[in-house]
């Protein structure tokens, strides 16, 4: 393992092992703990997004951090005329305390609330087994990303917005995720369109780590923190499950299928 390519990888398996270890558990648990899990990871999300944006805001930080952990919870609790208020408060109070970066501010801060509400309403309102479909899609595209790019190379992805991406690691998480889907389609017999689903999970997930990155690239930021050592931030770890959580949230309002 002493090839430069593989230089993270202990630091990212040990924290990755204990950040599923304790998820796996809130999401087995589900109810208020797992909305506790979803609350504080949200909240500390915001945080680091105040950081990247606005550095010395530390105080509204932490003000911001709470409201949003909140605001997430009591967003899925509230009827449905009353979600979409509480989902925009962290934005709204946000953008009238921090002094740059407002409009990226408020952008993030609504899709960190509104993939906090997606995760919530997956486990609570779908189901066990929706949510760790969602989680296996998700870790089977980073995995499978990071590997086949880390062997395979090739032609980057989008070298401007994330120089390490490569089309074999994006095409290998997309092969992935359809495979995940497929063992899960053949379990709920659900039929092969579940699989087209899973890949559409795959590329949102995808996405919210490009908007991610684009974003910590445009402030001159590397991680959005240094909590989880070898993956950065909360951030940088949960910004695919975030782009997934919302495509399955926003799916949800179009088709409700049946428990899994």
């Amino acid at each position: 393992m002493s090839d430069g390519r593989w230089s993270d990888l202990t630091a990212r398996v040990l924290s990755a092992s204990v950040l599923v270890v304790i998820a796996a558990i809130m999401v087995w648990l589900g109810g208020l703990w797992f909305e506790a899990f979803i609350a504080i990871s949200c909240g500390l999300m915001t945080w680091e997004l105040v950081r990247i944006v606005d550095p010395q805001q530390q105080g509204v930080a932490i003000q911001l951090a709470i409201l949003t952990g909140v605001a997430v919870v009591l967003s899925y609790h509230l009827p449905p005329l009353y979600k979409i208020p509480f989902l925009l408060a962290p934005a709204l109070v946000g953008a009238g305390q921090i002094k740059c970066a407002r409009g990226t501010y408020a952008l993030f801060a609504i899709w960190i609330a509104t993939s906090g509400l997606g995760f919530i309403s997956i486990r609570e309102s779908l189901g066990f087994g929706w949510m760790v479909w969602l989680i296996l899609v998700v870790i089977a595209t980073d995995v499978a990303g990071y590997f086949v790019g880390k062997t395979l190379g090739g032609p980057k992805f989008w070298p401007k917005v994330s120089p390490k991406k490569t089309w074999s690691g994006t095409i290998g998480g997309w092969v992935a995720a359809g495979i995940v889907g497929t063992l899960f389609a053949f379990y709920a017999g659900f039929g092969l369109a579940f699989v087209v689903v899973s890949v559409l999970a795959s590329m949102a997930s995808q996405i919210g780590d490009i908007v991610e990155s684009s974003t910590k690239r445009r402030f001159g930021v590397k991680d959005s923190s240094n909590l989880l050592p070898g993956h950065g931030g909360f951030l940088d770890r949960f910004d695919g499950m975030m782009g997934a959580s919302v495509f399955v949230l926003l799916a949800g309002l179009l088709y409700a299928p049946g428990g899994m």
